[in-house]
């Protein structure tokens, strides 16, 4: 998911189209609130892990 928005954003930035831009943002949050909680222990999904 960080993957994807940070390909999200640099399309985005490249070709100026800003709704892509945001969602990107969007996608690397969420991926990256994901990671730490994955990272702390919580169960995130049913699983123990977020990779």
């Amino acid at each position: 998911m960080i993957i994807l928005g940070v390909i999200l954003l640099v399309i985005g930035f490249v070709t100026s189209i800003s709704i892509l831009w945001t969602i990107g943002i969007v996608l690397v949050v969420i991926g990256l609130i994901l990671w730490i909680m994955g990272a702390v222990g919580h169960e995130v999904g049913g699983r123990r892990h977020y990779y």
